[in-house]
C-alpha cells in the first residue's frame, strides 16, 4: 500500500469526532486518533519495536526499518481518501490502521484496508476496534466497501475480519488470501459490535471490583480523616489481597508497611484508592501512571462539585487516566465494595456495610450513599456490590450494568441516579438487562440537579425519564423508601405471576385496608381472609399455605397483629417456613418492623438472610406497593421481545440524498411544504393532497382537479391549528362555496394565498411528530389534538426505534386514547394505521438523524384509516449531542 501513490495533498484538519477513547477486551482503555506528521518519531519507534513475525506478516516480508519516504506517506494523509488511526497509550503508539481508496485503480467505492498492533497489546481486541473506526470514517466519506491483501497463514488477521459480523468473500493468489467485504451496518455487525463492547465494559468494571491488590493514596493514622477511614474499613473487612498505605512521611500506617509514592510499591497495584487534597492529584496521578494502575477510585472532593475550574481538573483527570490505560471512579465518590468472600472489599468511606446479599447497587451522591447503606444494613438488605461514582467523571451506571448483566452473583440491579450521562445507551443496556434481572431506579434531581453531575449529564424531563424506564422495563420508583421496598421483594422472593392477590391476617381493619390498598393499584385482591385474633401460629400458617396453594392466587399479602400478651416468634417462624420452597410471593406487615426481621429470614453460615427469607413492610400500602410494581414487571418481562418493524415501500437512500442537498452549512431550517411532501413520500407517506392559491378563479380550479368536497384554510403560522379565528371552511361541495370562502378567509387574513385540501375521511384528530430533545436527539410523541390535551400534557413518548409493542404502546398511552377505540356509539378508529404511520416515522428518525423535529398535524384517525394533514420537518446539523451513543457507529466512551 505504499507505491505508485500520488503525492498527498497538506492534510486539513481531521473531524474531532473521529478521536475517541476505547476499551480493549481486557477493560483497559487506549486513546484512538487519526495520525499526523508529528506522529513520525513514534512511529518509528513502534515499528522498531515490532517483532519479525510481527513485520513479515504485516508487509509480506522482513521490512526492518521504515524509509523517510514511507513515514511521510504514512503520516499524512488526507483524512479521506486515505484516512489513519493510532491507538495510543501513554506516550507510545500501539496500534496503526489504515484505508487507501482504490479510485486510482478504478474503483470509486473500496478501499484496501490494512492495521498492525503491537506484539505486547495483540489478544486484546485492538485490531477489531481500528476496524470498526475505520470503516465509519470509510463510510462517512462515501466508500462502501474494504478490500485487504493477508497471508494466508496469517489466521489471527483473518480471524479479525470475519468475526467483525461483516460478510466477507476471500480468494487466493498462492499464499495471499484477497478479502473483500462491504461496510454497510448490518444486524449482524451492530450485534457483534455491541456484544463486545458489553464484555469489555464489564471487564474494565471487574478490574475495579475484584482487584488483585490495592494502595491507598494519603492513608493516615487518623480515622476521622477520608485516607484513614478507607484504609481502616478495607483492613476491617479483611480484605483477601495486599494492602499498601501510601504515606511520604511514615514507614508504616496502622501496622502495615507503608511507602513513600506508589512507584516505590515493589508489588503491582491493581486499584488505587486516591484519598488526597485536589491540588496534589496531577503529582499522585503521574505515579499511578508510571505504575501502570488499572483503575482509580478518587475519594478525593474539590473537582466539578465545586468550581468551573474544579470543572477543568476533573476533565484533565480523566483525560490523562483513560490515556495511560486506566478508569476513573468518581472523584468525590463513596467508594467502592464488594462483599464476595474471595474478595472482601470495603473500599469505601462505609464502616460497616449492609450483610451479603445478591443485589447490586449504584449510587452518585457520596454522602447520600452514606445513609443509603445504613439503611439498607438496617433492613438487612444484602449486596454483591456497591459502586458509588460521585461526579461520575468516566464510570457510570451504564457501565455497571454492564458488568451487573454477566454477574453471576448478581440477581437485582438498584440505581439511584441524579443524572444521565447517555440516556441512549442506557436505554439499550438496560432493556437487556432488565430481561434477565429487575433493574429497580430512583431519578432524583428532577427540579435541580448537582452543579457537578449537571456538568457531566444531560437534561430530562419527566416524561422522557418515565418513557425511557417504561420502555426499557425499569421499575421506577420516587423514594429510597420505595426502592428498598422493591428491592426487598425482588430479593427475596419469586415473581408473581399474576395480579391476582389474597390478604390472610388476624385483624379485620388490616385486612379491609390492605384489600382497597391493592385494588387501587389495579391488583385483583379478593375479600381478606381474616383467621381471627385468638389464632394459633399453627392455623395461622394453615390459612397462608391454603392461599399460597390456590391456583386461584398469584401472591399472598399476611398481615398481622400479635395478639396481648402472646410471643410473635412462633407466628415469624410459622409464616417463614411456611414460605421456604413456595413458587408465590409472600410479604407481610409482620409487627410493622421494615425489613427482614431476623425471625422471617433464612440464613446462611455468615448470619446473612438468603432467598426465602420473608420481607416486612411497615404498613400495607407500602407492601402493595412493592407487589404492584413487581406484577407490572414480571408482566413486561414475560411478554415475547418484540422486535422493529420497518414497513415496506421506504426508499431511505433516495431520502438521504435529499437531506444532503438540502442541509444548511451550519444552524437549521424549516423545510418547504412541497419539500416535506418529498421526503414522507420516500417513507410511505402521503398529506393529502392540497393546492395553494392566488385567487377565487384559482381556488375553484383547484377544488375541481382534487375533487369535491374540498376544505379552504388560512396559509400562514398564526393561523394553524386555531379553528377559533375563522381560517377555515369544511365539506365545501360547490363552486359558489369555495369562491365564497376564498373571499372571506382572503379579508380575515389580508393575504391573497389561500390553501385548498381535498376533504379526508372524518376522524379523531391526533399528532404525531419527532421532538428534538438534548437527552435523547430525537423522541416519537403522540397524542389526540385539542387544546385540552396540550394543556395536561397527554402526551406519550418512545425512543425510536420503536418495537412492534413499543409502537402500539405508543398510541394507547395517551390517557385519552380509549376515543380512538369508540365512544358512545361512534366507530373505532383504525388504531392499526396509527400504529404503522408511527413505525415509518420511528425508520424516518432512525435513517435520518438531520430530521431534528417533524410534526404531523392533524392525523385523523378514522375507522378507513389515518390521513396526514398537514406536515412539518425541521433539519439540521446540531445532533452533537447524537454522539452520546451512536447506534450505527464504532464503539467509544462517552
Amino acid at each position: 500500500m505504499t507505491e505508485n501513490l500520488p503525492e498527498t495533498r497538506v492534510p486539513p484538519s481531521y473531524p474531532v469526532s473521529w478521536e475517541a477513547d476505547v476499551l480493549a477486551a481486557d477493560g483497559g482503555v487506549v486513546h484512538l486518533r487519526p495520525i499526523t506528521p508529528a506522529d513520525s518519531d513514534a512511529l518509528v519507534r513502534f515499528h522498531a519495536g515490532l517483532s519479525e513475525r510481527t513485520r513479515y506478516l504485516r508487509y509480506f516480508g522482513p521490512y526492518p526499518r521504515m524509509s523517510d519516504r514511507d513515514v511521510k506517506h504514512f503520516t499524512n494523509v488526507d483524512h479521506r481518501d486515505r484516512v489513519s488511526f493510532v491507538l495510543i497509550l501513554g506516550d507510545d503508539i500501539i496500534g496503526v490502521g489504515l484505508y487507501e481508496s482504490l479510485h486510482y485503480s478504478g474503483t470509486d467505492n473500496s478501499a484496501e484496508v490494512a492495521f498492525v498492533i503491537a506484539d505486547a497489546h495483540q489478544g486484546r481486541g485492538l485490531g477489531s476496534i481500528l476496524l470498526e473506526h475505520l470503516a465509519d470514517a470509510a463510510a462517512q466519506n462515501g466508500l462502501t466497501r474494504f478490500e485487504a491483501e493477508v497471508l494466508a497463514e496469517n489466521r489471527g488477521m483473518i480471524a479479525v475480519f470475519k468475526e467483525a459480523g461483516y460478510e466477507v468473500s476471500r480468494s487466493y493468489d498462492g499464499s495471499v488470501a484477497h478479502l473483500a467485504f462491504d461496510i454497510d451496518p448490518t444486524e449482524a455487525r451492530f450485534t457483534v459490535r455491541d456484544s463486545r463492547e458489553r464484555m469489555s465494559e464489564a471487564r474494565s468494571v471487574r478490574n475495579v471490583l475484584h482487584p488483585g491488590s490495592i494502595a491507598v493514596i494519603g492513608a493516615s493514622t487518623d480515622p476521622s480523616k477520608v485516607g484513614g477511614a478507607v484504609l481502616q474499613n478495607l483492613l476491617a473487612a479483611g480484605f483477601t489481597g495486599p494492602v499498601f498505605p501510601v504515606h511520604p512521611d511514615r514507614v508504616s500506617v496502622r501496622g502495615v508497611r507503608a511507602y513513600p509514592t506508589v512507584r516505590d510499591i515493589p508489588d503491582e497495584v491493581d486499584l488505587a484508592v486516591v484519598a488526597v487534597p485536589a491540588p496534589a492529584i496531577d503529582e499522585v496521578l503521574d505515579d499511578c501512571l508510571a505504575k501502570r494502575v488499572k483503575a482509580l477510585v478518587v475519594v478525593s472532593a474539590g473537582f466539578s462539585e465545586a468550581s468551573l475550574d474544579g470543572v477543568d481538573a476533573e476533565r484533565r483527570l480523566v483525560q490523562s487516566a483513560r490515556a495511560h490505560g486506566m478508569r476513573v471512579i468518581g472523584p468525590n465518590a463513596l467508594g467502592v465494595a464488594n462483599t464476595d468472600p474471595a474478595v472482601a472489599m470495603n473500599a469505601s468511606l462505609v464502616p460497616i456495610l449492609p450483610p451479603r446479599g445478591r443485589i447490586g447497587f449504584f449510587c452518585q451522591s457520596g454522602a447520600l450513599g452514606i445513609a443509603i447503606l445504613d439503611t439498607a444494613r438496617r433492613r438487612q438488605l444484602g449486596l454483591s456490590t456497591f459502586v458509588s461514582a460521585g461526579n461520575r467523571a468516566d464510570l457510570s451506571g451504564n457501565d455497571l450494568l454492564q458488568y451487573w448483566d454477566s454477574d453471576p452473583e448478581t440477581d437485582v440491579v438498584l440505581l439511584y441516579l441524579e443524572s444521565f450521562g447517555n440516556p441512549r445507551k442506557f436505554s439499550r443496556i438496560a432493556r437487556r438487562v432488565a430481561r434477565s434481572k429487575p433493574v429497580v431506579a430512583v431519578k432524583s434531581g428532577r427540579h435541580a440537579a448537582p452543579f457537578a453531575l449537571a456538568a457531566t449529564g444531560v437534561a430530562l424531563d419527566e416524561s422522557s425519564v418515565s418513557a425511557l424506564f417504561e420502555q426499557t422495563g425499569v421499575v421506577q420508583v420516587s423514594s429510597i423508601s420505595d426502592l428498598f421496598d422493591c428491592a426487598l421483594l425482588f430479593g427475596y422472593q419469586p415473581l408473581p405471576g399474576g395480579p391476582r392477590v389474597a390478604v390472610v391476617g388476624n385483624s379485620t381493619a388490616l385486612g379491609v385496608l390492605t384489600v382497597d390498598a391493592a385494588r387501587g393499584e389495579g391488583l385483583d385482591a379478593a375479600d381478606p381472609v381474616d383467621v381471627g385474633p385468638h389464632a394459633t401460629p399453627s392455623e395461622f400458617a394453615s390459612a397462608i399455605s391454603a392461599a399460597l396453594g390456590s391456583e386461584d392466587v398469584d401472591a399472598v399479602i399476611a398481615v398481622f397483629v400479635p395478639p396481648v400478651a402472646v410471643p410473635a416468634e412462633p407466628y415469624a417462624a410459622a409464616l417463614r417456613e411456611t414460605a421456604r420452597g413456595a413458587a408465590k410471593p409472600l410479604l407481610t406487615t409482620f409487627l410493622g418492623s421494615e425489613g427482614i426481621p431476623n425471625e422471617l429470614a433464612v440464613l446462611d453460615d455468615s448470619g446473612a438472610p438468603l432467598r426465602g427469607s420473608v420481607p416486612s413492610y411497615p404498613g400495607p400500602e407500602r407492601a402493595v406497593a412493592a407487589l404492584a410494581r413487581a406484577w407490572r414487571y414480571s408482566r413486561w418481562r414475560n411478554q415475547p421481545v418484540s422486535k422493529v418493524v420497518r414497513p415496506d415501500g421506504m426508499d431511505p437512500d433516495k431520502a438521504r440524498d435529499m437531506i444532503r442537498k438540502w442541509l444548511p452549512v451550519s444552524g437549521h431550517r424549516w423545510l418547504t411544504d412541497e419539500e416535506t411532501n418529498r421526503l414522507i413520500e420516500c417513507y410511505g407517506i402521503e398529506v393529502v393532497p392540497f393546492r395553494d392559491v392566488n385567487s377565487p378563479e384559482e381556488a375553484i380550479v383547484a377544488a375541481g382537479e382534487l375533487g369535491f368536497p374540498v376544505a379552504v384554510k388560512a396559509v400562514g403560522e398564526q393561523w394553524q391549528y386555531r379553528t377559533d379565528l375563522l381560517g377555515v371552511r369544511l365539506d365545501l361541495t360547490r363552486e359558489t362555496s369555495v369562491r365564497l370562502a376564498y373571499e372571506a378567509i382572503a379579508e380575515i387574513t389580508g393575504s391573497s394565498m389561500v390553501r385548498v385540501q381535498k376533504m379526508a375521511a372524518k376522524g379523531i384528530g391526533c399528532t404525531l411528530g419527532l421532538q428534538d430533545d438534548p437527552s435523547f436527539g430525537t423522541l416519537i410523541t403522540f397524542g389526540l389534538a385539542g387544546v385540552i390535551s396540550e394543556l395536561v400534557g397527554d402526551r406519550a413518548y418512545q425512543v425510536p426505534p420503536l418495537t412492534e409493542e413499543a409502537a402500539s404502546a405508543l398510541i394507547n398511552a395517551p390517557k385519552a386514547s380509549p376515543l380512538l377505540d369508540g365512544i358512545r356509539g361512534a366507530p373505532p378508529a383504525n388504531k392499526a394505521a396509527l400504529v404503522e404511520l408511527g413505525q415509518r416515522v420511528s425508520a424516518l428518525a432512525v435513517d435520518l438523524p438531520e430530521v431534528r423535529e417533524l410534526l404531523f398535524h392533524p392525523v385523523l384517525a378514522a375507522p378507513e384509516g389515518a390521513s396526514v394533514i398537514g406536515a412539518q420537518i425541521r433539519i439540521g446539523k446540531e445532533v452533537a449531542y447524537l454522539d452520546l451513543d451512536n447506534a450505527a457507529g464504532a464503539r467509544r466512551l462517552r
